[in-house]
């Protein structure tokens, strides 16, 4: 399968995608594209500061407005599945040892070459440290090859797709925040402090966690379900300008 004609399906169904989610912006021109080439400033130290928020932040805070945040969550991820579907790629669940990729370039390139993309399944890995509820672990309906999908299997996809493979973000600190604002793109802005909770705040505990200077190896949080003060999700969305405008990202 060629990687043109794939990267181009899957360009233009969440281009389309979002234009039925959100017509104001095709109006305006504000294509996923664009937000790709969106130039980020980078501050080693705000990530420094969601860490550690993280880290502080108690393991379980789930009212009745989050609750809703993370049904619309789902119900959006579980939607943009059907587009990554739509557009010829088949989703499988990795169950051999080990991850499924070496690194972003390996899954880009398998993935537009085959067609095919694993995920590294939730019950194989979910963090560390305490497990008890999180909305995410909600089974979705979906059945591959025996295994039924979760809400984060899906969402893992989904964000590998739309935050790694269409746009060629690496597996760094920095890619995994271009990642996640590229893919922003396509969930409604309400439910944004979930997506930052479940990316932005996970990456950064991942790179830059009170851990590391304890002398601990680097490894993935504890998963926590809380809500963010709104200015972090402020300041990561000014950390990106919008290249042809010179507009912030703050709309997007």
């Amino acid at each position: 399968m060629g990687q043109g004609g794939l990267q181009g399906r899957l360009m233009d169904a969440a281009d389309a995608y979002v234009a039925r989610l959100f017509p104001d912006r095709a109006r305006r021109g504000e294509s996923l594209s664009r937000r790709g080439r969106a130039r980020m400033r980078w501050n080693p130290d705000y990530c420094r500061g969601v860490a550690c928020s993280f880290d502080r932040a108690p393991h379980l805070a789930y009212d009745s407005r989050l609750s809703r945040l993370y049904h619309r969550f789902k119900c959006e991820t579980r939607r943009q599945y059907d587009v990554i579907r739509d557009a010829g790629i088949t989703v499988e669940p990795w169950v051999r040892p080990g991850q499924p990729y070496r690194d972003s370039g390996a899954l880009r390139a398998a993935v537009l070459s085959t067609g095919i993309l694993y995920v590294y399944l939730t019950d194989s890995g979910h963090g560390a440290g305490r497990t008890g509820y999180h909305p995410m672990l909600a089974t979705t309906g979906i059945s591959v090859r025996g295994v039924e999908f979760r809400y984060n299997d899906v969402f893992r996809a989904v964000h590998d797709v739309f935050g790694h493979v269409m746009f060629g973000n690496d597996f760094s600190a920095r890619g995994e925040f271009r990642a996640a604002f590229c893919h922003m793109g396509m969930y409604t802005p309400e439910i944004h402090p979930v997506l930052f909770t479940e990316q932005v705040a996970q990456i950064s505990w991942y790179y830059f966690g009170p851990h590391l200077k304890r002398g601990e190896p680097r490894r993935y949080p504890d998963q926590k379900v809380f809500r963010f003060p709104p200015s972090f999700l402020d300041e990561f969305r000014g950390m990106f300008v919008m290249s042809e405008t010179g507009s912030s990202g703050q709309s997007l």
